[in-house]
């Protein structure tokens, strides 16, 4: 039986590729000629956050549990996650977390409001033009498999130090979520259906929105569900590049083995989780 190692002896001699050199090549001429760009993107990330931040900080704490109460009760009529919305809110309350609550909030807010702006429209498209999905399926896979801590290298390069790096790294994560979930709603969408709305007349784009959106929705919905969560796991690596959140604590409890602000800051992120799945979840 032949050694492996004699066989790869070969390919230890081939030059390496300089796959890191490449990359750091496109990121110092990003910073060369596309300063602007990110300057422009920065500025307006910086307006959308400390907009959300305004609305969830500047009105008593309870005004504001109270309008997550109506969402919930809006969205799925039950009094059961009514109550589940108050009392976990109030958790947090008690243990202190609010302010970082809020801002762990305004980055989910955000990441969903970039994510589904971007992904619901790009998975309309992919839907409809198949090669244009073939070629983003490995930049997908890219996206979501490669560690969130080698966005944060240029991210920071690009955008500083604070939220917005935070943003852009966990929109970068979680953003193939909505794109892949609103393609498969699109093509799932039943072929008879389709033809009996080209049948009465149908434009393409009043098949979109008449037919196709209102057959994906649930699937849509998942999207919007899945960005949630997942932004939401992204709050402790987000704090490492100096976004606020409930992510800070957790990351100073790392560094000084504090047990219990671990625990207590660990636990309202659970809680947090799951009042925004209780929200936001559709049933079938």
């Amino acid at each position: 039986m032949i050694d492996p190692l004699v066989l790869a002896a070969p390919l230890a001699l081939l030059p390496k590729i300089p796959v890191g050199k490449w990359a750091s090549n496109v990121v110092d001429w990003l910073i060369g000629h596309a300063v602007w760009f990110f300057d422009g993107l920065s500025e307006g990330v910086t307006a959308l956050i400390d907009a959300i931040l305004w609305v969830l900080q500047t009105p008593p704490s309870l005004v504001v549990i109270a309008v997550f109460a109506l969402l919930a009760w809006v969205i799925q009529r039950s009094w059961a996650t009514v109550a589940f919305v108050i009392i976990g809110f109030l958790f947090i309350l008690n243990q202190g977390y609010w302010e970082e609550t809020t801002e762990t909030l305004t980055l989910v807010l955000c990441a969903v409001i970039v994510c589904m702006g971007v992904g619901v429209p790009i998975g309309i498209a992919a839907a409809h033009r198949p090669r244009l999905y073939a070629a983003l399926r490995p930049v997908l896979d890219l996206m979501q498999t490669l560690p969130t801590f080698v966005y944060l290298i240029p991210a920071i390069v690009f955008f500083g130090i604070g939220m917005v790096p935070g943003l852009i790294a966990t929109a970068i994560f979680v953003v193939p979520a909505p794109i892949r979930l609103t393609h498969l709603g699109i093509v799932s969408t039943p072929k008879e259906l389709k033809e009996a709305g080209l049948a009465f007349g149908a434009t393409p784009s009043q098949l979109l929105r008449k037919v196709e959106l209102p057959y994906a929705a649930p699937q849509i919905m998942a999207g919007l569900t899945q960005t949630i969560m997942l932004s939401l796991s992204m709050v402790v690596i987000a704090a490492l590049v100096g976004a606020e959140g409930l992510g800070v604590p957790v990351v100073r409890a790392l560094n000084t083995v504090n047990t219990a602000l671990g625990f207590e800051a660990g636990l309202v992120i659970v809680v947090l989780a799951i009042i925004l799945d209780r929200v936001f979840r559709r049933e079938k």
